[in-house]
């Protein structure tokens, strides 16, 4: 494997699970709730932002299959989420959903983003470094896997949130106490295979393929 292209991809996700993160905190912020920012979460630095689960083992169980040589990997992950206190939101139900959407339109934007400089470097820098183009292929791929994965609606999940904006309150407060099973769901889904694809691979890649073929970029992770 490319040891430039590797270095740039662990570069990106880095940047795409954090900026995710950095638009939550940045949006609770508009809405009048400062947590984030009193806890010195607004910030690009990696360091206060790592999960020892989402941002390290995570993406090193999807990279194994890779390093192993079976086959491609599939990388999922996510950084420490940002605190967050709605009792502080001028307006709590709209601060809520606003704020679940903020990461994942980030990763959608930066999904966009890259799709431009692709075919930008492909239709009129057609002499670009054959890594970088992986990169921008990259940068498509991951974080559109990473606004999909989100929107899904397991609790924690900012998907979850968006569901609980419209919920009543009896219900949602019901919907809400799955959050302490939701990193087992995720790995349950993840685990449960059908005709040896993972039950998750198989969501993400389906909604991903679609949106990649819209975007019109021939997805790439390693």
């Amino acid at each position: 494997m490319d040891p430039a292209f590797l270095s740039l991809s662990i570069v990106i996700l880095l940047f795409s699970v954090i900026l995710h993160e950095v638009m939550h905190g940045f949006t609770a912020l508009k809405f009048g709730d400062r947590t984030a920012e009193l806890a010195g979460r607004l910030t690009l630095n990696p360091l206060p932002h790592i999960d020892p689960i989402g941002t390290v083992l995570v993406p090193m169980l999807g990279f194994l299959p890779v390093l192993l040589g079976g086959g491609p990997g599939f990388i999922i992950g996510w950084a420490k989420p940002v605190p967050v206190n709605p009792l502080n939101f001028s307006d709590i139900r709209r601060g809520e959903l606003l704020v679940s959407l903020a990461g994942v339109a980030a990763n959608f934007a930066l999904a966009v983003l890259g799709a431009f400089l692709f075919h930008l470097a492909v239709n009129f820098a057609p002499n670009t470094n054959i890594s970088l183009i992986n990169v921008l292929r990259f940068t498509v791929t991951i974080n559109l896997i990473l606004g999909v994965f989100n929107l899904l609606p397991i609790p924690p999940l900012d998907g979850s949130k968006v569901v609980l904006s419209f919920l009543p309150y009896k219900l949602a407060a019901r919907y809400q106490s799955l959050e302490k099973y939701g990193l087992l769901i995720i790995f349950a889904l993840w685990f449960i295979s059908i005709g040896g694809v993972s039950l998750l691979s198989l969501i993400l890649g389906t909604a991903v393929g679609i949106l990649g073929s819209l975007l019109n970029v021939p997805l790439r992770l390693f």
